[in-house]
């Protein structure tokens, strides 16, 4: 009977370490899938056509965090609508123009008139336009001053400038900042200084139509235009201002149909959570068949 007994003890206790060494091994999947997510690189899957034909609906792709820092910020206050402080951690390289960006839309629907972060809300576009850059549309095409290279989707830009000056069915043709006196248009847009931390900008009505909704999402405060030319942030008068962050113009490659700076102003550095890198997995929208041809290629 006692030999039963230790058999059976020993028994236990085999099983007892086993299942242990698996909780042990799991939990270490577990943390580091987790830390992969967080830091590394992410997954999302495209819904729509407005990157056509870089991406297309049903494509999964991978998003790279780490070259530009990964984010940090309290995920519980995020989801429940609450301001989030967010924070960087080091990356080893600046986003750059033409990468292509998956970020946090910077406007809730139906308030267009203030910047809010929705952390369920995502939006993937390419990148015209960096800190620093004055950026202006001229003939449908998109041009930087300094710059000699392209930047953003040729072809569609090449489809805008054929577009007659007073419209086509389906295409929105005025844009940010939304003034008639300005004239912007998707052909004829700027130019467009995009600002980069540090920058001063002397503040006027210009700078006030163009930065307002920025710089309140900075301060927290209501920035206002008095009918004389005097700007006030809150109680207080001021004549020029300096940014705290980073800011991009952002663009989808079809052009004709894609919701972007064009139309709602410029992306703060903070909402972007990474640079597209491959697509890992692709699957046509109708019939869920894979699309092998795009597997495992990269985003450029």
């Amino acid at each position: 009977m006692d030999r039963m007994e230790t058999k059976w003890k020993a028994t236990v206790k085999k099983w007892f370490g086993r299942l242990t060494n698996a909780a042990f091994y799991l939990c270490m999947l577990v943390v580091a899938y987790t830390f992969l997510q967080v830091f590394v690189v992410t997954s999302f899957r495209i819904p729509s056509d407005s990157m056509a034909p870089t991406l297309l609906p049903g494509d999964y792709i991978l998003v790279d965090k780490c070259s530009g820092g990964a984010r940090l910020f309290d995920l519980s206050d995020a989801l429940d609508g609450k301001e989030v402080e967010i924070r960087r951690v080091p990356g080893w390289r600046r986003y750059r123009r033409n990468d292509v960006l998956v970020f946090n839309f910077p406007y809730r629907p139906g308030r267009w008139d203030s910047i809010a972060f929705d952390v369920m809300r995502y939006y993937v576009k390419r990148c015209v336009a960096v800190p620093g850059d004055t950026l202006e549309i001229r003939n449908g095409r998109y041009r930087i001053a300094g710059h000699a290279g392209d930047v953003g989707y040729l072809p569609a830009q090449e489809a805008i400038a054929l577009l007659p000056d007073s419209g086509a069915t389906g295409v929105q043709m005025t844009t940010f900042p939304w003034n008639k006196d300005w004239g912007w248009t998707v052909k004829e847009f700027g130019p467009l200084p995009v600002p980069a931390g540090g920058q001063v900008v002397e503040m006027d009505s210009a700078s006030w139509l163009l930065y307002r909704q920025l710089i309140e999402w900075e301060q927290k405060k209501r920035l206002r235009m008095e009918a004389d030319g005097r700007a006030y942030l809150g109680d207080s008068l001021i004549r020029e201002y300096r940014f705290r962050e980073n800011y991009y113009f952002v663009a989808g490659d079809k052009a004709d149909n894609s919701q972007d700076s064009r139309y709602w102003g410029l992306l703060p550095e903070p909402f972007v959570v990474g640079r597209v890198w491959r697509i890992w997995k692709s699957e046509e929208r109708s019939t869920g068949a894979v699309r092998w041809n795009r597997v495992g290629k990269r985003v450029e």
